[in-house]
C-alpha cells in the first residue's frame, strides 16, 4: 500500500489550475513524498504526465474514476 502524504483536490477546476496547484504542492512536499491529485478536467490526463516527465517527478499511477481522475505522484529525490 502506498502512503499518501498530500492530497490535492482540484475537482471542478480547469486547465491550467490543477497543474498550477500541483506545482505548489510539489514545492511544499519533501523529496520522495507522495501527492494524490483528484481532478475532473480531462486535460489533466495529458498535463499531469507531461508535468512529471518535464520536472523529473514519478507518476506512480493514473486512473479514471466514475467522477474524474486520480493521480499518484512521487516528488523526485533530488
Amino acid at each position: 500500500m502506498t502512503t499518501i502524504h498530500h492530497t490535492l483536490d482540484t475537482q471542478g477546476l480547469i486547465c491550467p489550475e490543477p497543474v498550477m496547484l500541483l506545482h505548489k504542492a510539489v514545492r511544499t512536499a519533501l523529496a520522495g513524498e507522495i501527492i494524490e491529485v483528484l481532478a475532473t478536467d480531462p486535460a489533466t490526463t495529458r498535463d499531469i504526465p507531461n508535468f512529471c516527465r518535464h520536472l523529473g517527478h514519478t507518476l506512480i499511477s493514473q486512473e479514471a474514476l466514475d467522477d474524474g481522475y486520480r493521480y499518484l505522484i512521487q516528488k523526485k529525490l533530488a
